[in-house]
Formats: C-alpha cells, structure tokens, sequence
C-alpha cells in the first residue's frame, strides 16, 4: 500500500504567500470595488532590458535553423555562460572555475534542493528569521522533529536569531552543526552581512567541518563597495561554503528562470573525499534535472555583457529608489523601519505590539495595502512586516501616500 511521504504533515499549516492570497482574496470579495495595493511577494514588475531581450530573442531564432539548433545541452549549463559568470565574479575579487558553476531554473529550486546531497541525520541551522524554503526543504527531508506552535520553530532545528539587539545579522552557533544557511542582502530583513561577520562564520565552518550555504540572489543590490557581495571574496570560504545566486531580481528573470550554484572543488566535508561534494551536485542535477532552457541562457550571456549588466543596473537601481520612497514615508509618519539601502526588501517594525498577522489585516483593511507578516519567516519575525520594493513606481507612490493617510497608530 501506497503511503505518502509523513514529513509533509510537519510543514505549518499552508504556505505563507498562498495563505496571503487567501486572506486578499476573501478581502476583495466583500469590497470588490477596492484597488488593492500590493508590496507584498517580491516579484519584479519592469521590462526586460533590451539587451536581454535581444539575447532571447538570439536563442529562439537560433532554434528555428538546423545549423544552430540545440537539444539538450551542456548538463552544468551552456560552457560560455559558466565562463563569463566566473569572469563576473573575478571582477569582484572572487576567483572560480568555470566547471564549479551549475546553471539551474532558478535561486529557489537550488536552495531547496541542495540539502538533498548531505546525510538526513545532519544538524542544521538556520538564520531566523529565513525564507521558508531552507527550513522547509530540510522539514521534508526529514531533518526536524515536529512543529512547535507556541515557539514558532521546529524540534530539532538550530535557529539563529536576527533582531534590533544584533542588527539583524545572526551569529555563529554555540554548539557544533553541520549545514548553516544564510542570505545576504537578506531576505526577508535587508540585512547585509560585512566582511567581518562573513569571516566568523567561515572560522565557525572550518572548525567544525561545517558547510555554508550562502544565498546572494540580491547581491546586485548592493552598492556600498565596503559590503561583500559573494562569500567567496572572503579566505577560506572554497573550502567550507555553497553560494546560490540568481538572474531573477537583478535581470527581471522571475518568469525566465535561470539561476546558478557555486560548488567549489575544494569544498572540505567530514568524510571528505576530493571533490565528492562537487561531484554528488553534479549527480543530483544530471539524475534530476535536464538543464535549464537554451532560451534563457542566452539571455543569461546578455545580461552579463557590458551593456547587459549597464541595463540591468539601471534596474535595480529603480527597484532601490522605490525602497527610498517606502522607507522615508513609513519614517514620516512614525512607523520604525530597517532594510531598504542594499537590499530591495525592508523590514517595519509592527507598532503598538501588533502581531504580524494582526498588522497585515490592519494594512489591508485599513489602507489596503499587501505585505508579508514577518511570523512567516521564522520566530524572530514576529513583531515586524516585510515590505517589498518591487513595482511600478506609481503604484509604490499610491502605496505610500494610502498607509500614511489611512493608518491609525
């Protein structure tokens, strides 16, 4: 007899954006008139750049001639993107071969697939509050006891907490484990992690044989040139780090998909053996995974042309003035609010001790506006709100201008 996977049952009751739609949902039912304003799920709103467009278009062209039509293709992904992407990242003093890039469909596929090559009995630790794709991913593979709902996490799980007392950047754990995820700028907070910060946890990894999994998807974000934008351009990290990066939010690849993982060879594990951890991720990928589509990988090449990343960074930069404009008029009418500078994501505290679900519904109902309840994210985001920077610069300039005449605090 048939029976499903029992981990499943552990996960907390609906994912936290279907639960989101389900409340808007319900809400624009009984006022149907009402335009809703939605800052909520970070999903990019702005054309494609030319450039990029120009490269899809390059690949479906080349599709339709015999001379130039591709199949499957190279199963770590087309040899010229990985090569140009190690160039990409040479240029920000971070040196990779081109063979420890795996293109992929995406940043979050990546991130919840890649705890699959570790042993199930692993201790994991987790930045709190976090994507729930990390925690989850680990929940179902068996890693976590069960769902506490009085604290918020699950048995099992090491959390980490990020908060006002520490910037929100977490710390190392007290106590040995063996996977650490962490993103930087982060999401859901904006938090971005500084050289220094990066350093303990790779002097933590090495001396525990620990292994990093870094999630830089937002690192085009960054425009402080004192930040790290990739935890290799801190020594050590080849030989204890995994880094997951992303053409979704920089590029406007959200419906594209296409992402990439960094796998040194030099990765060091328990019961290491030379280049095994590469070599379980490349095994993983080719038994599970087809590659990513020819089509998109030539808007990969583009984007990372000269005039590609010039387009592009143009983009983010319009994503980051919205930011501007979330965080000064939720600043002027007496909200707290952090993130927003290196990171399109910002991080309000909830005023007068409101839940987090209790404010989105305040928010909702009251200037209806759409964000994402912090509780989501872990237990360290109760108490806050994340707001997301994505959209249209007219709708994020209603957005504002409905939570500061129509919220009472």
């Amino acid at each position: 007899m048939a029976r499903i996977n029992s981990n499943y049952r552990k996960l907390t009751a609906g994912y936290l954006f279907p639960e989101i739609e389900r409340r808007v949902e319900a809400f624009q039912k009984r006022n149907p008139s009402v335009k809703i304003h939605r800052l909520g799920i970070g999903n990019t709103t702005e054309p494609l750049t030319p450039t990029v467009i120009e490269g899809l278009r390059d690949g479906v062209e080349r599709l339709a001639a015999v001379e130039t039509y591709t199949g499957y293709g190279d199963e770590q992904g087309q040899e010229e993107l990985r090569i140009k992407l190690a160039r990409y990242y040479s240029s920000r003093g971070a040196n990779l071969e081109p063979d420890e890039f795996f293109i992929s469909d995406g940043a979050k596929p990546d991130a919840g697939n890649i705890q699959s090559i570790f042993s199930t009995d692993s201790l994991v630790a987790f930045q709190d509050p976090a994507y729930p794709v990390y925690v989850d991913s680990n929940v179902i593979a068996g890693r976590s006891g069960s769902y506490d709902p009085g604290q918020g996490h699950y048995s099992g799980f090491i959390y980490m907490p990020c908060s006002e007392r520490n910037d929100f950047i977490p710390e190392p754990p007290v106590e040995a484990v063996d996977l650490i995820y962490l993103c930087s700028p982060n999401n859901p907070t904006g938090a971005v992690v500084n050289h220094q910060q990066l350093q303990n946890f790779i002097d933590y990894a090495q001396k525990h044989r620990a292994v990093l999994i870094f999630d830089a998807a937002y690192a085009e974000f960054i425009t402080d040139p004192d930040l790290p934008r990739s935890i290799f351009e801190i020594e050590g990290a080849r030989e204890c780090a995994i880094e997951i990066g992303s053409f979704s939010k920089f590029a406007g690849f959200t419906g594209v998909r296409l992402g990439w993982t960094i796998v040194p060879k030099t990765l060091i594990i328990e019961d290491y053996k030379p280049e095994e951890v590469h070599r379980c991720w490349l095994r993983r990928q080719t038994t599970f995974f087809n590659g990513a589509s020819n089509i998109a990988q030539h808007g990969g090449l583009a984007v990372l042309s000269t005039e590609g990343l010039q387009e592009c960074r143009k983009l983010t930069g319009y994503y980051m003035e919205n930011a501007r404009i979330i965080k000064e008029g939720l600043q002027g009418c007496g909200l707290t609010v952090y993130g927003g500078e290196n990171a399109p994501y910002l991080w309000v505290k909830t005023p007068g001790n409101l839940s987090s679900w209790e404010f989105f519904d305040k928010l909702l109902y009251e200037a209806h506006v759409v964000g994402t309840p912090g509780s989501g994210f872990g237990p360290s985001g109760e108490g806050y709100f994340r707001l997301s920077a994505f959209g249209h610069r007219p709708d994020i300039e209603e957005a504002v201008e409905s939570i500061v005449n129509r919220i009472l605090l």
